[in-house]
């Protein structure tokens, strides 16, 4: 199996930025396309971005997009996400996540991280 472990997460303020990071361990060797996804309190565990093995196809969610990137270093095993210009509403829990074929939804994806609370304040 893969284990996936968030962390950079914390309190910002309103245009601020935060880079969160993935550490993957376990079955790295495999070619997994990563993953990240949020969840805000009394809402769906929404897509954020999804990024492939070699990093040649990405996605965003069309809100996020100018705003967040996804990228990954392979020989590191991890995953990050530089989130810019934030704003209230991106405050949520944020969680790593690793499948076999890129996608854009929850069941898509095998493996999570216990998830990195981001805060946004107005």
């Amino acid at each position: 199996q893969v284990q996936l472990v968030e962390s950079g997460g914390g309190l910002v303020q309103t245009g601020g930025s935060l880079r969160l990071s993935c550490a993957a361990s376990g079955r790295t060797f495999r070619r997994y396309t990563m993953g990240w996804f949020r969840q805000a309190p009394g809402k769906e565990r929404e897509f954020v971005a999804a990024i492939s093995w070699s990093g040649g196809s990405k996605y965003y969610a069309d809100s996020l997009k100018g705003r967040f990137s996804i990228s990954r270093d392979n020989t590191k095993n991890a995953t990050y996400l530089q989130m810019n210009s934030l704003k209230p509403e991106d405050t949520a829990v944020y969680y790593c996540a690793a499948a076999e074929s890129i996608g854009t939804m929850r069941h898509d994806y095998e493996y999570w991280g216990q998830g990195t609370q981001v805060t946004v304040s107005s």
